[in-house]
């Protein structure tokens, strides 16, 4: 994530900020300016086009804070989103901001990278959006399915979230990576299935084809297999060829994100793969060890590791396909 400051004080902002702390300046997010933007009283902004924004109307319900093109209207973000809780619903609507800032967070992800979000406004077929459900009155399967990715909002609940993880035996459980993880599936069905890529894909990840039921039923039941970590991400990684890619993206994108961060706040020497000759160069020259060393700082708090995974070399060829996906590579 990039650092922002008030463009009237200059002062320090953050990604979430409608307002400047420091002069009192109403803020909005441009998405085409990939910036943090001054609005008027009315929630206005015109950019050097002479184009006129206004503030989302979602702000005073999710804290969204992106710029819509039309005045009462939605943003970009927003309007990706299919299904939210209904207005009766209490506990879904204080979990659903949660949920938004995190979808806001990954398409920032996604915009720095180059892959192009399409809606299935634009594309009922093969767009995207997301059901974002409340479980407080049915049970919500996070998953993805033709361009639909269907999130649960009781996993904004850290309580919640930290006893599932614990279930599970995962190391890493958050709502910012449910959706990484889930638009992976998305990526591949995009940029992957019925294209040239997907015997590499297949050689590298396996073949999708195997039975998606039987796989789950055989991974709770019998776990993952001997010596996972030579070959795997994560256990839930050895589940199906679906769940390797999707787990292998989401590390993909955990990586670039942090490894941008910490450039910009001074803790990287460089600010993303661009500044490397390969993916496994950015991992094993940057990312190894700036994740070791934000390990240790954790452990200096006494808190668990920041990134307690390891990468082995076949994860390493994994996440070399995975960014050579981005446009232009």
């Amino acid at each position: 994530m990039k650092s922002f400051r008030c463009r009237v004080c200059g002062n320090d902002l953050y990604f979430e900020n409608s307002v400047c702390l420091s002069c009192g300046t109403g803020l909005g997010f441009s998405r085409e300016e990939a910036d943090i933007v001054p609005v008027d009283g009315f929630g206005r902004y015109v950019d050097a086009a002479g184009l006129i924004w206004h503030v989302c109307r979602n702000l005073n319900l999710s804290g969204c804070t992106w710029l819509s093109r039309f005045e009462g209207g939605q943003c970009s973000a927003c309007e990706l989103t299919r299904i939210r809780p209904n207005d009766a619903d209490a506990k879904g609507l204080a979990q659903y901001p949660v949920a938004e800032r995190a979808k806001r967070w990954m398409l920032m992800d996604l915009d720095r990278l180059g892959f192009t979000v399409i809606g299935k406004a634009e594309d009922p077929e093969r767009g995207l959006c997301f059901d974002l459900l409340s479980s407080v009155a049915q049970n919500v399967t996070i998953g993805h399915d033709d361009g639909v990715i269907t999130i649960d909002l009781a996993e904004s609940d850290d309580a919640y979230r930290v006893r599932v993880q614990e279930q599970l035996g995962e190391p890493y459980r958050t709502m910012l990576g449910h959706f990484r993880h889930e638009v992976g599936h998305y990526m591949e069905w995009r940029l992957v299935e019925g294209t040239d890529r997907l015997s590499e894909a297949r050689r590298l990840f396996g073949d999708e084809r195997a039975d998606y039921q039987a796989e789950i039923d055989r991974h709770y039941s019998q776990g993952p297999p001997d010596n996972w970590w030579e070959r795997y991400i994560s256990t839930y990684a050895t589940m199906h060829p679906y769940e390797d890619f999707a787990e292998t993206w989401a590390h993909f994108l955990h990586m670039t994100d942090t490894i941008e961060t910490a450039h910009i706040y001074g803790l990287a020497p460089t600010s993303g793969i661009h500044d490397s000759s390969s993916f496994r160069a950015f991992v094993t020259d940057t990312w190894m060890p700036l994740s070791t060393a934000l390990n240790m700082v954790n452990r200096s708090m006494g808190k668990a590791d920041l990134y307690p995974f390891v990468i082995p070399d076949p994860v390493l060829d994994k996440l070399d396909f995975i960014a050579s996906l981005r446009p232009g590579s």
